[in-house]
C-alpha cells in the first residue's frame, strides 16, 4: 500500500503557484492589478526575453508599508479583504492574497517601494519563496517589482513556456487590455528596450484604440452609451466596415475588470446581427459597470470568468443598448480610389516622469551638490542597472520646462475641442438614407441590370437591387412574424416527414413559432407529421428541407426571445423572394423600392451583411480624373 506522504511548504507553493503563474502574462497582469488596486496613475512595464529573464512593473501608487512587505508574500495574504462576506462586494481587482506568494515561490522577486508617509523606502529581495535581503533605501512614493528568472526551480514548467517572442506577444496583449481597462491611467510598455505603446491617461479610450489599433480602426467606431436595470454601457462599438474573421477583438471589460463572457458576447453579437455578415465578428471595446451584488468575480484563480445574476434581462438590456447605437448611426461604405492623407496622431502629454525617473534625477542632482552616493545605496545600484540597461528614455523628464509643457497641454486641448467640434457638426447633419433626404435623389439609371445610380448633392450613391428588396422583404416578413400575421400558401397534398424523438421534442416546443412563421403543421400518426401549409414567400422553395433546417437549429441552440435560427429562416426567404440581380426594373419600380428602403431604422444592410449602398464622393471622381492634383 502507498504511503501517504505530507508535502513541505515549498513543494506546496509551487504546486500552487501554477494555478495563478501560468506564463509570464499572468505575472505582468498580477503585479499591474495590485498597481491599479494601489492608486497609481502612471504604471509602466518592461519585459525582456519575453518575460522570462526579467519583468519591471513600476507605479506611483500608495506604496507598502515597510512593516507590511513581508506579509504581502505570504499565501493568502491580501489587504483588499477581510472575510468571506466581502467576496459580495469587491471594487478591488485582486483579492485572493496568492499573487505575490506565487510569483516568489517560483522567481527572484525584488521590491522597491515607499509610501507617502514614510522618508524612506524598503528593498525587499525574496527568492523561490526564501526571504534573502531586507534593508532601508531612498525611493520615490510607489512601488517598483522586478522579476526574474521565471521558473527557475522548476525545470518543467519553465520548458513547456514558448519562445520569447510568443510569451512577449501575449504580455502584449495583455497591455493593450489594460490600457483600454483604464484610460484614465497613463501605461508605458516596452520590450527588449523599445517602447511598444504609451498612454496619456486622459481618459479618452478612443486614443487608446487609435494608439493600439491605428487610424483605420480609430475613425470608424461609435460611441455607445446606455443604462438599463442598474447596468451602464459605456464605449465603442466598430461599424461594419471593420468586422473582424474571429471573436478576438470583442473586448468587455466588468467593473474595470477585463472578462472572457459568452453572455456579453451572444448579447453584443446579437445586437449587431443585422450588420454581420455570416462568420463575422463586431470590433467593440465596451465597459460594464454592474452593481457588485450582482455579479461572482471568483469563478477562477485568473479572474477572467464571471458570472451574471438575472442573465436573460441582462442579455436583453445588452443587446437593445447595442442595436440601438448602430441604428442611430449612418454606415454608407465610401468608395476611394487613392490614399487617404493621414491624420497625426493623438498627442501624449505625460502626467509625470515614471518613478524610476523621478529617483534617477533626484540622485544625480544630489550627486553633483555633495558627491554623496550613499543615498539609494546598493538598492539604488541594482535598480537602475536593470532599468537603464533596457536603454529607457527619460526624454521628457529632461525635455525642458514647465512653459514647454503648457504649451503641449494647451495645444492638446485646442486639439481636443476641434474634434469636439467637429463630431458635434457630424451629429447634426442629415442623413442621406432617409425620408427627408429622398426630395434631393436624382434617379439616374440602372447599370448592368443590378445596381441603380442616384446623384445627391455632391456624392454618387450605387444601390445593389437585390440586397435593397431582400431588406425589404425581410423587414415585412419580420413585421408579419411579430405580429403572427405572415400569409401561408396551402399544400394539396400536404407533405408528410418523419421526425425523431429530439426533433419531435423540439417542435412541440416552437410550434407556435412555426405557425407564426407559416407553417400549417400537424400529426399524421406515429412519428409522422403532415406539412399542410407553408410562408407564402417560400412556396416552391424545396418547403421540406426547409423546415427540417429550422428544426436541426433549434435543437441546437437556447433561445432568447425570437430565436436566432428562425430570423435566420426568415432572411433566407426574403433572400429567396426578392429580385436577383440581371433583372432588369423599371425605373418606377426602382423608384418605389428605394422609398421603401428609406423608411427602414437599418437600410444599410441586409439581413446577411451585405451593404444595400455605397458611396462615391465627387472630390474622388475629380482626383481621379485629375481636375484636383
Amino acid at each position: 500500500m502507498a504511503q501517504i506522504n505530507i508535502l513541505d511548504h515549498q513543494t506546496i507553493d509551487k504546486i500552487a503557484a501554477g494555478e495563478v503563474v501560468e506564463r509570464p502574462a499572468s505575472v505582468v497582469k498580477e503585479l499591474v492589478e495590485n498597481a491599479i488596486d494601489a492608486g497609481a496613475d502612471a504604471v509602466t512595464v518592461e519585459i525582456r526575453e519575453g518575460g522570462i529573464r526579467l519583468i519591471r512593473v513600476t507605479d506611483n501608487g500608495s506604496g507598502i508599508e515597510k512593516t507590511q512587505v513581508h506579509n504581502a508574500f505570504l499565501r493568502h495574504a491580501t489587504s483588499k479583504i477581510t472575510s468571506a462576506e466581502d467576496l459580495t462586494d469587491l471594487v478591488s481587482l485582486g483579492f485572493r492574497g496568492e499573487a505575490l506568494a506565487s510569483i516568489a515561490a517560483v522567481s527572484m522577486v525584488e521590491v522597491i517601494t515607499k509610501t507617502p508617509e514614510e522618508l524612506t523606502g524598503l528593498r525587499y529581495v525574496i527568492e523561490g519563496g526564501q526571504e534573502m535581503e531586507s534593508e532601508e533605501v531612498g525611493a520615490p512614493e510607489g512601488t517598483t517589482v522586478l522579476v526574474r528568472n521565471l521558473f527557475y526551480n522548476v525545470p518543467p514548467r519553465r520548458k513547456f513556456l514558448k519562445q520569447p517572442q510568443t510569451e512577449g506577444s501575449y504580455v502584449a496583449e495583455l497591455m493593450e487590455h489594460l490600457a483600454l481597462s483604464r484610460p484614465d491611467i497613463s501605461f508605458r510598455f516596452l520590450n527588449n528596450g523599445q517602447t511598444r505603446f504609451y498612454t496619456s491617461g486622459s481618459g479618452d479610450l478612443s486614443e487608446i484604440v487609435y494608439r493600439i489599433y491605428g487610424r483605420e480602426i480609430s475613425r470608424e467606431l461609435i460611441p455607445l452609451h446606455a443604462s438599463a436595470d442598474g447596468i451602464t454601457i459605456d464605449g465603442l462599438l466598430g461599424k461594419p466596415v471593420i468586422n473582424r474573421a474571429n471573436r478576438n477583438y470583442e473586448i468587455f471589460f466588468v467593473n474595470g475588470r477585463s472578462v472572457k463572457s459568452s453572455l456579453i458576447g451572444s448579447a453584443v453579437e446579437e445586437g449587431c446581427r443585422e450588420y454581420l455578415m455570416q462568420h463575422k465578428f463586431p470590433f467593440c471595446v465596451l465597459h460594464f459597470g454592474i452593481d457588485t451584488g450582482r455579479i461572482d468575480v471568483n469563478v477562477h484563480p485568473a479572474k477572467t470568468e464571471i458570472r451574471i445574476s438575472d442573465a436573460p434581462a441582462f442579455h436583453t438590456a445588452v443587446r437593445d443598448a447595442v442595436r440601438d447605437a448602430l441604428h442611430g448611426t449612418e454606415m454608407i461604405p465610401g468608395v476611394t480610389f487613392g490614399r487617404e492623407e493621414k491624420t497625426p496622431a493623438p498627442p501624449v502629454v505625460p502626467k509625470a516622469p515614471e518613478p524610476f525617473e523621478q529617483q534617477r534625477i533626484a540622485n544625480e542632482n544630489r550627486n553633483r551638490v555633495s558627491q554623496n552616493v550613499a543615498y539609494g545605496g546598493q538598492a539604488a545600484s541594482s535598480f537602475e542597472q536593470d532599468a537603464l540597461s533596457s536603454g529607457q528614455a527619460v526624454s521628457f523628464a529632461q525635455a525642458g520646462s514647465y512653459d514647454e509643457a503648457a504649451q503641449t497641454d494647451a495645444g492638446t486641448r485646442q486639439a481636443a475641442m476641434a474634434v469636439t467640434e467637429a463630431r458635434q457638426t457630424e451629429l447634426f447633419e442629415d442623413r442621406i438614407l432617409s425620408a427627408q433626404a429622398r426630395p434631393r435623389y436624382e434617379l439616374l439609371g440602372q447599370i448592368f441590370d443590378t445596381y441603380w445610380l442616384i446623384s445627391y448633392e455632391d456624392k454618387l450613391l450605387i444601390i445593389d437591387q437585390h440586397a435593397a428588396h431582400e431588406k425589404v422583404k425581410y423587414e415585412r416578413l419580420i413585421k408579419r412574424f411579430r405580429e403572427h400575421e405572415i400569409a401561408s400558401q396551402t399544400l394539396n397534398p400536404p407533405i408528410i416527414v418523419t421526425l425523431s424523438g429530439r426533433e419531435q421534442e423540439c417542435y412541440a416546443a416552437h410550434a407556435e413559432d412555426f405557425e407564426a412563421l407559416g407553417f400549417a403543421i400537424e400529426e399524421f400518426g406515429g412519428s409522422d407529421y403532415a406539412i399542410r401549409g407553408v410562408p407564402m414567400e417560400l412556396y416552391g422553395y424545396e418547403e421540406q428541407t426547409f423546415f427540417r433546417e429550422i428544426l436541426e437549429e433549434l435543437a441546437e441552440e437556447k433561445p432568447a426571445g425570437t430565436p436566432e435560427s428562425v430570423r435566420m429562416r426568415i432572411a433566407s426567404m426574403a433572400c429567396k423572394a426578392a429580385v436577383k440581380g440581371n433583372m432588369r426594373l423599371s425605373r418606377q419600380e426602382a423608384d418605389s423600392l428605394i422609398g421603401e428602403l428609406l423608411t427602414l431604422d437599418n437600410p444599410y444592410h441586409c439581413p446577411h451583411g451585405r451593404p444595400t449602398v455605397i458611396s462615391m464622393s465627387r472630390y474622388e471622381l475629380e482626383k481621379k480624373f485629375k481636375r484636383i492634383v
